[in-house]
C-alpha cells in the first residue's frame, strides 16, 4: 500500500489553474460548516484544508480545497472546468443565508505533461478523471483522510460515510497506481486474464485508475 504525505501547497498539480469560488458575508463559516465533510470552525486566516461536497446520497459531488482569507471570507477552488459543479452545490441549500457567493473560471488551458505526470506519480485524483461527480464514493479515491472530518457535526452525504467508516468498510473498488502500456480507459486486468478496472489517467508508463478490491494489481493509493 503506497502512501502519500501531501500538504495543501506546493504541488504543482494542486497549484495550477483552477476554477475558485469565494463565499463572504456574516453566516458564510456556519453555512460551509453545514456543507463541507471538512471542519472548518478552526481555520484560521491563510489556512486551508481539502474537502468534499457531498450528494445526500453520499456519493461527491466535487472536491475542493477551502481556505480562510478573511474573518467572514471563505475560497473554494477546484479542479479547471468543475467550477460550475461546486457553485451548484454550495448554492443548492442555500436558503435564507447571509453570504455571497462569486465564481472565478480558471483559463480553460490543459495542465502541461510534466504536472499531469507528477500528479499520477502522487495519486492525486482529478476531478472529471478519477471523480465523477455523482458517481465517487469518498473512500474509494483514497483522501478520506485528508479530506474527512469523522468528529464534526452533520453535513449532506454525512451518513454514508460515517457508516462506511465505523463498520471499517471498504469500496467495491480502489484507486491505485499502476505501470502500463495503454490509454485512459483501456481495461484493467488481472494476471490471470480477468478484467477488475479501467484505467483513468496515463502519463508515459505511470497510470491511475480503479481497481476491485479482490485485485492485487497495483498500489492503493490512500493520502494522509
Amino acid at each position: 500500500m503506497w502512501h502519500a504525505r501531501l500538504g495543501v501547497v506546493g504541488t504543482p498539480w494542486l497549484d495550477d489553474d483552477r476554477d475558485t469560488i469565494t463565499v463572504s458575508g456574516t453566516d458564510a463559516m456556519t453555512y460551509l460548516q453545514s456543507q463541507l465533510s471538512q471542519e472548518i470552525l478552526d481555520l484560521g486566516i491563510g489556512d486551508s484544508r481539502w474537502t468534499f461536497l457531498l450528494e445526500p446520497n453520499g456519493r461527491v459531488s466535487v472536491l475542493a480545497r477551502v481556505t480562510r482569507v478573511a474573518d467572514e471570507t471563505y475560497r473554494l477552488d477546484t479542479d479547471g472546468g468543475f467550477g460550475q459543479v461546486l457553485l451548484d452545490r454550495i448554492n443548492r441549500f442555500k436558503i435564507r443565508v447571509r453570504a455571497e457567493v462569486e465564481i472565478t473560471a480558471s483559463s480553460g488551458r490543459p495542465l502541461d505533461d510534466d504536472v499531469e505526470a507528477a500528479r499520477i506519480e502522487a495519486g492525486w485524483p482529478r476531478m472529471g478523471a478519477e471523480i465523477i461527480p455523482g458517481e465517487t464514493i469518498p473512500a474509494e479515491s483514497g483522501l478520506n483522510a485528508v479530506a474527512v472530518n469523522f468528529k464534526k457535526g452533520c453535513y449532506p452525504g454525512q451518513e454514508l460515510v460515517e457508516r462506511m467508516d465505523s463498520r471499517a468498510a471498504a469500496g467495491p473498488r480502489s484507486l491505485r497506481r499502476l505501470t502500463v502500456d495503454g490509454a485512459a480507459g483501456d481495461p484493467i486486468v488481472d494476471p490471470d486474464g480477468t478484467e477488475v478496472g479501467v484505467l483513468t489517467s496515463v502519463s508515459g508508463g505511470r497510470a491511475l485508475g480503479y481497481v476491485k478490491r479482490n485485485s492485487v494489481v497495483g498500489e492503493i493509493v490512500m493520502h494522509s
